[in-house]
Formats: C-alpha cells, structure tokens, sequence
C-alpha cells in the first residue's frame, strides 16, 4: 500500500470519530447550560433569601460568613468539571485533523522529491519528465485537459488537499482560527501570489512567468474555449500586433 493510500484509508474514518466527538461535546454543553442555568437560579434565590434575612435582622450583614450553600458550591465545581472535559474532547479532535495534516505534509514532501528527482533524470537524458501520478503539477493541485505544448488548461484541488481542508473544517465547527503551521516551501501562483486552490487555468503564452492563475483572480468561472491568455501576456501579445 502506498503512502497515499494508507492516507486515503486513515482519512475515511476520521469524519465518523469526529462525528462521535462532536456528539459527545453537543451532549457535554447542553448538560453544562442545564447546570449553570439551575445553578443561577439556586444562587439569585439565595441571594435574595439573604437580603430578606438582612432587611429583618434574621442575618448579621457579615461578609465573612455569608455564603453560598454547599449544593450551589457542588454545581459550580460540577460546571467546572464538565467545562474541562468539553476543552479535553476540542483538544483531541484538533489533535487528530493536525496529525493528518502532517501526513498530507509528508506525502507531498515525497511527492515533490519524487518529481524533482525525475526531472533531473529527464535533464540528462533528454527524456521529458512525466509527473508520478501522470496527471499531477508539483504543488497541491490536479490538472485536467491538455492546452498549448502540452501544458493542462485547468487546474483543480487534488483528492486529498480537499480531503485535509474538509477535515480542518469538520474540525472547526465554530469557525474558529486553529492557526495551523503553513509549509513554506509550498509554491506560489496567480497576480495574488498565493499556493494553489480551487481550478486554475494556465496562461498559453510559452514564456509568461506567472503561468498559473485562480479563476477568481482572473474573473473566470468555466473552462476557458480555446486559447487564454493572462492580462500581461495578451498586453505583450497586442503591443507586437500593432508595429
């Protein structure tokens, strides 16, 4: 089994032991809001039962030893307790989306090597170089349809940076920033200089030094027919036509 596939398999259960942990938290904070709600309710009651015992004399206004009764104290330290079993189960769902994250890191490290190391083999051997997958540029990304010189005409989010992203997002029900590390080596594309996400579709002017761009940076939202250039490439392209 490749390295891949055991991530593909260690991936299919994740959604169900989050699923099952995420239950458990919804069961923990519906028992907390019961707790405190009826704990409220004890303590402004014996606030008041207090101030009464103070209006008439019955309680000496000492605040040294008015105090809340032991069952409003037991239900405090109970909410407590229940608070830090719900922080337990947040921490061991992040910790399992983060351990596969770092997996999804370490095969496209490989994946990276692996295609380094043929392009220098087809370097020397002047045999051009194919990606391993057969489909697949270096960064996360999968190419489909075939444009000038070879080169794919669109680019989508590979199988398993959608699994990772939809697993960080399952994970992070509430929105939260998780501040997950970034790989600095991952490479960059389009006029915004960001990694590669979503489709993408490739400039087919031979020479442009972007090459990769975001549909939505390029105001695309289907395939382009044809040939497409970028906005500096088609600039070039008119200014050569008009001498």
């Amino acid at each position: 089994m490749s390295f891949l596939e055991e991530f593909q398999a260690n991936l299919d259960s994740l959604p169900v032991i989050l699923h099952k942990k995420y239950a458990l938290l919804r069961d923990l904070d519906k028992s907390l809001q019961d707790i405190q709600r009826q704990n409220e309710q004890r303590c402004e009651q014996e606030i008041e039962d207090i101030r009464r015992g103070v209006r008439s004399g019955n309680i000496t206004p000492d605040t040294s030893v008015i105090r809340f009764s032991d069952e409003a104290l037991d239900e405090q330290k109970h909410s407590i307790r229940v608070a830090d079993e719900k922080v337990a189960l947040a921490v061991q769902a992040y910790d399992l989306v983060d351990t596969h994250i770092q997996q999804l890191d370490q095969y496209l490290k490989k994946f990276d090597e692996e295609l380094r190391r043929e392009r220098e083999n087809a370097a020397i051997t002047g045999v051009p170089a194919s990606a391993p997958d057969g489909n697949t540029k270096s960064g996360r990304g999968n190419e489909t349809g075939t444009g000038r010189g070879g080169r794919k005409k669109t680019r989508q989010s590979t199988l398993v940076t959608t699994a990772a992203t939809e697993a960080q997002t399952t994970a992070n029900p509430t929105s939260m920033d998780l501040d997950l590390p970034v790989d600095p080596n991952e490479p960059t594309y389009c006029f915004c200089n960001q990694v590669s996400f979503g489709a993408m579709v490739a400039c087919d002017n031979p020479n442009c030094k972007i090459e990769w761009f975001h549909f939505g940076c390029v105001g695309l939202k289907e395939q382009p027919k044809g040939k497409w250039y970028c906005s500096n490439c088609a600039t070039t392209k008119n200014r050569r036509r008009g001498k």
